[in-house]
């Protein structure tokens, strides 16, 4: 698929964030479809005129139906401390989600949840399972337009999809996501799942930094803009 062009939420001499729209993949996979980190490096050494391989450390990922805030590391040092920030739960992750059923109250969810990779799927327990890892997120109802649901939500831990099927358990799984029981697929494979915000105490210079990343402009999107 083609590349759009980046959208640059925040670069200093030690990160780069990026808006990733749904369907790129953060980093190489079987696919060999060209990657984020290959397209944000190729950037980088456009702009700064760099004649040899450029370092960008991947930092965290998305699922590539996902859209949102990804932040990659440009040293060596910022890497190994963004990964020890992620690591030890020192950041603050917020995506929305569109569902098309009116989530409960906003609350706490806890689940054991376990990942099939051979069919990148994972399964939800809502009591302790054997090898299942212990998952946790609080979301809240900010809004209703044209018969979806927009959920703010706060992951605790970071489990291969939780978001995607801890929702799924409760009965609102994410618009466009079939994998995890919505019926209908988006037209562009995308799921209605966006990494709104990330924040975080900069690796290197100590300030606090939050990164917020415009909602997509697509068709289902549209409906919750005023959101922003």
């Amino acid at each position: 698929m083609t590349v759009p062009a980046l959208d640059i939420l925040f670069e200093d001499n030690h990160l780069l964030a990026i808006n990733k729209p749904a369907g790129i993949l953060v980093q190489g996979d079987s696919t060999g479809d060209k990657p984020l980190v290959e397209v944000c490096k190729d950037y980088l050494a456009a702009k700064y005129k760099k004649p040899g391989a450029v370092f960008l450390g991947v930092v965290h990922r998305l699922d590539r139906p996902v859209s949102g805030v990804v932040v990659f590391a440009r040293t060596s040092k910022a890497l190994a401390r963004m990964n020890a920030l992620f690591r030890d739960k020192e950041t603050k992750k917020t995506y929305w989600a569109m569902v098309g059923n009116r989530p409960p109250a906003g609350a706490s969810l806890v689940h054991w949840l376990k990942k099939d990779a051979s069919k990148n799927k994972t399964t939800a327990w809502s009591r302790e399972t054997p090898g299942a890892l212990r998952s946790e997120l609080s979301y809240k109802l900010l809004g209703e337009a044209s018969g979806y649901f927009l959920v703010e939500v706060n992951p605790v831990t970071g489990r291969p999809h939780q978001i995607r099927v801890q929702l799924a358990s409760i009965g609102c799984p994410i618009s466009g996501d079939v994998k995890y029981g919505y019926p209908r697929a988006n037209a562009d494979a995308s799921i209605n799942l966006h990494a709104r915000s990330l924040a975080f105490v900069h690796p290197v210079k100590k300030e606090l930094v939050k990164i917020d990343a415009r909602l997509p402009d697509t068709d289902f999107w549209k409906y919750f803009k005023a959101f922003e």
